[in-house]
């Protein structure tokens, strides 16, 4: 049997990190996949341990990212009792795909101006 998913979309917020009793750590995000030009699917994902630590170190909200990882269904019961179920994707592994959404202006680099060193008697200043 196979339990295989592969994600490419944007961060909704910038990721959660948590550290557990257990000194393990825990990512949370939502990546928002395009499904069709005017559909899109919303999908909770967690990540552990170092992967954790990457993706909320170097990812922030819109961002775009790659992951690939397995389908988790957790059930757990409401406050009335009522049987429930959770799905995530639990990542194992994140590329990323380049800067932010294309919108966002990149700063461009500026050559510096040349500085009139004046006159240093014909010697140079070093």
């Amino acid at each position: 049997m196979l339990n295989s998913v592969n994600l490419q979309g944007r961060l909704t917020r910038d990721p959660e990190l948590r550290e557990l009793e257990t000194k393990k750590k825990v990512a949370s995000f939502t990546l928002a996949v395009d499904r069709g030009k005017d559909a899109t699917d919303f999908i909770r994902c967690v990540a552990w341990d170092k992967t954790a630590e990457t993706i909320s170190t170097y990812t922030h909200k819109g961002d775009m990212i790659v992951c690939s990882g397995r389908l988790s269904v957790r059930p757990w019961k409401d406050k009335e009792g009522k049987n429930r179920e959770e799905t995530n994707v639990v990542v194992y592994d994140v590329s990323f795909c380049g800067g932010r959404k294309a919108t966002e202006e990149k700063p461009r680099y500026q050559q510096p101006t040349f500085e009139d060193l004046g006159d240093a008697g014909g010697e140079l200043p070093f």
